[in-house]
């Protein structure tokens, strides 16, 4: 399950484990598609009709690795499954080394914290100045959250190690990555990039939602213009410029960038959990080029009120950065008429249970923030139909060993689900992958479903 523990202080995730119960499992042909094919057999005017927000269990037992998919002997269906490739989550080791002082645990057979050094600014002789007002502002937000992040991550890190879940020999075991080809997930931004040259489509020549079939190809500009959905109970392969994708069961997708969000509107559905990690602008961003950034008055302008159901929680990330943090409690809920409720952390360790990075490191810090804000809500359904759910608490923790592919965030189903009501409808924007139950939006919506991140299985 995608939540290994629980304590007052948050929950140990375990990201691999989430995806790998999203039922990545094909029957007969449809595991393997024609080259160029997007199976679309027919169109709906609904969206998903089975949302969740914890992915249904697969059991492990019986699974070896395959070269090929076919028919069993005898004439049955071949059952195919797919995981995701294990060494994306084999973080042995710190990506910087901390003092012995500043780690969860070093040879720390009772798992105490031997020394708890205090915060300092501490800077390289070539680079000693005065911190500028945004080091100095960040400075005061890790003072005051560096004690229940350490605390926190330290107990979880406990009960993780005592249930062996985490492993105090892991480090420096690492097994040796393999690299994912060049072409893994590249394309798709582009893609909607050339999407705005094609001709317009005319209200009416599109249905909201295209369900994919077995057969039928489909279009990139189809792709583009409406939402996608795998109503069915097993994945689906989907072809898109030549290149292979698995889609989750009971799964629905827009591939679009901002420009491009008239098909979510039209889908007409509103949505009770919004989860979003807008493209925040900075310096090495701008430098890497990796992707395009969005302003905060482009992320004001999207239409999260015309997505989001009365009482809608909605989940931003955030970067460090305080500018962008006090732009989000401040201006951006206010903007949208969401009441801010809490701020959480997503603490990144090792599987020896070490942060990623120095708790105390001046150019990253091992964890990053998530804020959580209401939409208002609905007095009369509210009075109707009293909450049968916990409170969201302030101040928690989501500690987990991280993915080392770049933006891929842990799940937050399994967190979410003791303070939602059961059956709601979930979206996820600037998401680059996909899951059960949810809407998922972004011009690399399917980055992460690429099947070159994945490894076939089959049952005996």
């Amino acid at each position: 399950m995608a939540v290994v523990h629980r304590l007052a202080a948050g929950w140990l995730v375990d990201h691999l484990s989430f995806i790998n119960q999203c039922g990545y499992e094909i029957w007969d042909s449809s595991a393997c598609p024609a080259a160029g094919t997007v199976s679309a057999a027919a169109t709906s005017g609904t969206c998903c009709a089975a949302p969740a927000l914890a992915a249904t269990p697969l059991p492990r037992e019986g699974l070896e690795p395959v070269a090929a998919v076919g028919r069993e002997a005898g004439g049955e269906a071949a059952r195919k499954r797919f995981v995701f490739r294990e060494e994306f989550f084999d973080i042995s080791q710190p990506h910087i080394a901390a003092a012995p002082g500043e780690q969860l645990r070093q040879g720390c057979s009772d798992l105490r914290i031997l020394i708890l050094f205090p915060c300092v600014l501490v800077q390289k002789r070539k680079r000693q100045r005065e911190p500028n007002p945004g080091e100095l502002q960040a400075l005061q937000y890790h003072s005051k959250v560096r004690k229940r992040i350490w605390e926190g991550t330290l107990s979880l890190v406990q009960e993780g190690l005592r249930s062996g879940f985490l492993h105090p020999t892991a480090a420096g075991l690492g097994h040796k990555r393999r690299a994912v080809p060049g072409h893994a997930g590249c394309g798709l931004a582009e893609l909607c990039d050339m999407a705005k040259q094609f001709p317009a489509v005319g209200a009416g020549q599109h249905h909201p939602v295209q369900v994919l079939g077995e057969e039928n190809s489909l279009p990139e500009q189809d792709l583009l213009c409406c939402l996608t959905e795998n109503s069915s109970n097993s994945a689906k392969i989907i072809v898109v410029m030549g290149q292979q994708y698995l889609v989750p069961p009971k799964s629905s997708f827009l591939l679009s960038d901002v420009s491009c969000l008239q098909p979510l509107l039209s889908c007409k559905k509103k949505f009770d959990v919004i989860v979003m990690d807008p493209p925040w602008e900075n310096k090495s961003l701008k430098r890497s080029k990796r992707y395009s950034p969005l302003a905060p008055w482009q992320i004001k302008q999207l239409p999260v009120p015309a997505l989001a159901a009365p009482s809608c929680l909605v989940l931003t990330w955030v970067t460090n950065r305080q500018r962008h943090l006090r732009f989000v409690r401040e201006q951006l809920y206010p903007h949208w008429a969401l009441q801010p409720l809490a701020e959480w952390h997503w603490v990144k360790i090792t599987r020896a249970g070490e942060f990623v990075l120095p708790l105390d490191s001046l150019h990253k810090k091992p964890y990053e923030v998530l804020v959580l804000g209401r939409a208002p809500g609905d007095t009369e359904e509210a009075f109707r139909r009293p909450e049968a759910v916990a409170a969201i608490p302030d101040q928690k923790l989501i500690v987990s060993v991280p993915c080392s592919l770049h933006s891929h965030k842990p799940p937050l189903a399994g967190v979410l689900a003791e303070f939602v009501k059961p059956n709601v409808q979930c979206l996820e924007m600037f998401a680059r992958s996909l899951q059960p139950g949810w809407t998922s939006w972004g011009n690399e919506v399917l980055k992460f479903q690429h099947m070159d991140y994945f490894t076939p299985l089959r049952d005996e």
